[in-house]
């Protein structure tokens, strides 16, 4: 199993199944289709989850669409202000999509 974390304010989402993607940069991004990640909190370290990695594609920041943001939960405007706030400036992510085990 591969260590894997998110804000706790994306738990919810998760665990409900409304946020089925994540993006991320490049060194953030090593797991492959069919890894098993044991998710926990980035501010405390409490895990919890188990996801499967479903796929993993190269996106440039320009082309997130609405697609990305309804797997994300979020509006196409939030989601481009969410992913600017934690990688400023970055124009090449990794779309990591995802099922609960």
């Amino acid at each position: 199993m591969i260590p894997f974390t998110f804000y706790r304010r994306f738990e919810a989402d998760i665990l409900a199944g409304r946020k089925t993607i994540t993006l991320r940069s490049g060194s953030d991004a090593d797991v492959a289709p069919g890894d098993i990640l044991q998710v926990s909190r980035l501010e405390d370290g409490v895990s919890f989850c188990r996801l499967r990695v479903l796929s993993v594609t190269p996106v440039a920041f320009s082309a997130l669409d609405a697609s990305h943001a309804r797997q994300e939960n979020m509006t196409l405007p939030e989601l481009k202000q969410v992913i600017g706030s934690i990688y400023p400036g970055i124009q090449h992510l990794t779309c990591i999509e995802f099922t609960l085990c």
